[in-house]
């Protein structure tokens, strides 16, 4: 009889298939000084007045103990849990060996409260400690995470959940949190230098010979010939999804590896609320409960009309608020698989201790079209600098998006900002700009690569539809242009073309209200995210403009979304992927 050799690294990983289930009595992920099971979340810390302490702590996520970041030595940290309304004390306390921070991702507060070092406080420095004093002025789901060096990634981050002071729009019996995020091994500060040697170091996804007498079998000789030419000519690859993968990463659910499976259990015939949180620190996620439809409620912490779907995609610092009815006494599988398919995570939730379910196979390693790089106008600048290249000479076809799954009949898009060319400045033009998008197009309502014509019902954009009117909403007095740059080989980042350490800030005049017009000139999805000031999405129907902290930039388009200036002072604005964050930031001063 074969037997098949599972690594404890390829399980604790999610990288094995065929629903394998955790019975090995693997423990890889409890806490070496506060063992924690699986099926309990975080502490949750409640009331007016906290005391966090920052530290170092042991873990083992995968048969090898390091040394994590953590909060109260919990990781992940801490769940707060502040009522709307009320006045929050946050006594952050600092042992580790150098500054550390706690920033209150998409909370509307003062600037110095904000938690950016160098920007709205000098940060919190070693041995010492800072108090966070601020009033609760919304109600959702959010989360807290440093914003100091790479400390998000070894492990501070923990979710905030804020109970309203008027009734919810809809009802529940139980709720869980689902705080996904990605854990390595390695120091983060190798990985980055890894990046920067060689940007696809952690991709194992590259095209074989076998996907080449495919793709001739499927398109045909000629077909693949000017398709394999033209990416290479480019110096890219179709395969080029994520950075970093599931090599080094292991991906955990409330801090737990899919071997550790974490579980939730209920009542037969209860409504749960689930609030997923991405906290990791460079993975979009793909989440399913197979068997269950899941009806979104709330993104980003704030309402929405609700939507019911199969699927939906959680960039990184996106959470989605979702309620599920489990009808019987199954056990049901919570998915989340990372957007290059290297990996998973998973947690079980059940009304039986003893029933498990099974854990779906990973879809297929997707690739990039034309389409997904925006080539329908989109200039390589390592071909040509300053002429769009021949599209006649090109394999222009794409997977075709079936508009059956989807009811998108109220998007109106004539009333979207709809410009018909786009102006690159003189900044990005340079070996630091690999690519220039000549035509990007609004896709809010494409679910993106690895998701389209899945058979399932994913969320995009366009379904996300503000519960409360924003007719009167003012309209915006200006707008601001920003090309979202990079050179992918140099694994160089920027805005405009401009890194952040060479950039000027941009300057809100204090109620005005702006239009901000993103350009993605890179074959990556971008999630940016504004401190301070809501993000008021235009999706083409601007009487339900739905409200985020984080918005996704999929690569070759433009999206746009309005916001009023209304906190003074000094606001981060960037990616939310950590590893691009360096360059594509920039500062943003209210006054």
């Amino acid at each position: 009889m074969n037997k098949m050799k599972v690594t404890r690294r390829t399980f604790v990983t999610g990288l094995t298939l065929g629903g394998l289930t955790a019975g090995l009595g693997l423990r890889s992920s409890q806490l070496l000084a506060t063992p924690r099971a699986p099926t309990q979340q975080p502490d949750v810390l409640t009331g007016q007045n906290f005391s966090l302490k920052i530290s170092e702590q042991a873990v083992n996520f995968t048969g090898k103990e390091r040394i994590a970041t953590t909060i109260n030595n919990s990781l992940p940290a801490p769940i707060l849990r502040f009522k709307e309304g009320e006045r929050v004390t946050l006594h952050v306390a600092n042992a580790l060996t150098e500054t550390s921070s706690i920033h209150w991702h998409g909370l509307i507060l003062p600037t110095d409260m904000d938690g950016v070092p160098g920007l709205s406080f000098d940060g919190i420095p070693s041995n010492g400690s800072y108090t966070y004093e601020f009033d609760v002025k919304q109600s959702g789901t959010y989360w807290y995470h440093s914003h100091s060096g790479y400390q998000e990634q070894t492990g501070i981050y923990g979710a905030i959940i804020i109970d309203p002071i008027e009734p919810e729009p809809f009802s529940f019996d139980r709720e869980f949190v689902m705080l996904l995020s990605d854990w390595s091994d390695e120091d983060p500060h190798q990985i980055y230098t890894k990046l920067k040697k060689m940007s696809d170091y952690y991709n194992f996804s590259e095209r074989t010979l076998l996907d080449t007498t495919a793709d001739i079998k499927d398109k045909g000789i000629s077909n693949t010939w000017r398709s394999r030419k033209m990416w290479n000519e480019m110096r890219m690859s179709d395969a080029d999804i994520s950075d970093v993968t599931a090599y080094t990463y292991t991906y955990l659910m409330n801090g737990s590896t899919p071997d550790d499976n974490w579980t939730g259990l209920f009542k037969n015939g209860e409504r749960i609320r689930l609030r997923f949180i991405n906290g990791s620190a460079m993975t979009f996620f793909d989440v399913r409960i197979p068997g269950l439809k899941m009806t979104v409620v709330a993104a980003d912490g704030q309402y929405v009309k609700p939507v019911t779907v199969d699927e939906f995609r959680i960039g990184i610092a996106e959470t989605y608020d979702v309620i599920i009815e489990p009808d019987d006494d199954s056990a049901y599988t919570v998915f989340a698989q990372s957007i290059d398919r290297s990996g998973y995570t998973r947690a079980t939730l059940t009304s039986d201790p003893d029933i498990s379910s099974l854990v779906p196979e990973l879809d297929p390693a997707p690739t990039l079209t034309h389409a997904d790089m925006g080539m329908g106008g989109m200039a390589m600048a390592n071909m040509n600098t300053k002429q769009s290249m021949d599209h006649t000479k090109m394999d222009m076809s794409a997977p075709v998006m079936d508009h059956s799954m989807m009811d998108h009949s109220t998007m109106d898009h004539s009333a979207m900002p709809m410009a018909n060319t786009v102006t690159h400045s003189t900044t990005e033009y340079g070996p630091h700009v690999d690519e220039r998008a000549n035509n990007p197009q609004y896709r809010l309502d494409d679910p993106g690569v690895g998701l389209r014509n899945n058979g399932r019902r994913v969320l995009t954009y366009a379904d996300l539809r503000n519960l409360y009117n924003t007719t009167n909403d003012p309209e915006p007095t200006r707008e601001i242009n920003l090309h979202l740059t990079g050179n992918m080989s140099r694994y160089m980042w920027s805005i405009n073309g401009v890194k952040y350490s060479e950039a000027k800030p941009i300057e809100l005049n204090y109620g005005e209200r702006v239009r901000i017009n993103f350009v993605n000139d890179t074959m990556m999805n971008h999630p940016m995210h504004l401190h301070g000031m809501w993000s008021d999405l235009e999706t083409g129907d601007n009487d339900y403009m739905p409200r985020k902290h984080t918005i996704i930039v999929q690569p070759g388009s433009r999206i746009s979304y309005r916001v009023t200036a209304d906190a003074k002072g000094k606001w981060a604005f960037h990616c939310h992927l950590l590893y691009h964050m360096g360059g594509m930031f920039r500062e943003v001063h209210v006054s």
